[in-house]
């Protein structure tokens, strides 16, 4: 579980500082732990893999390994609108196995401190399951939803990633 999640979820002291990965999809800013994060990669060719599910572009080889690349986008059920200059692979540990999300843009590595972190609002749209969402960060300028990737997928959908 990660410090986010028992910082706020487990009543634990507020004051503890996280370190969070921001980046955009659709015009909206995410972020995860920093510690989640193994690396950020440019767009690189991307193998595709038949019959995995629609958000699964395909894989990739990441220096001898080969990880699993989601779009998030399509995870979210928004509409795929291809990729720019500054799309983006965030590799990411998840349970103990690298994946690859596709992102629009990364912003920035920012740190917060947990006590800013809002419960998440009890209604979700835009197809982002409820479950992955761990809090709200509200600064006077952008709001920050922090996302627990961790929580996105199910226990037959981690079992087809880790077949990959």
């Amino acid at each position: 579980m990660s410090s986010s999640v028992v910082a706020f979820k487990g009543g634990q002291p507020k004051d503890e500082l996280i370190q969070l990965v921001s980046f955009n999809i659709d015009h909206e800013e995410y972020a995860v732990e920093v510690l989640k994060v193994r690396e950020i990669i440019r767009m690189t060719t991307i193998t595709q893999m038949p019959g995995t599910p629609h958000y699964i572009e395909g894989i990739i080889n990441l220096r001898g390994k080969v990880i699993p690349i989601v779009s998030l986008r399509k995870k979210f059920g928004l509409m795929d609108t291809g990729t720019d200059t500054s799309t983006r692979i965030i590799v990411m540990d998840i349970d103990g196995e690298l994946m690859g999300f596709i992102v629009d843009s990364v912003s920035e590595v920012t740190r917060i401190s947990s006590g800013e972190i809002q419960p998440p609002p009890s209604m979700v749209g835009g197809g982002v399951d409820h479950d992955c969402i761990t809090g709200v960060i509200n600064q006077s300028d952008r709001l920050l939803v922090l996302l627990d990737l961790d929580s996105l997928f199910s226990a037959e959908e981690k079992l087809l990633f880790s077949q990959m």
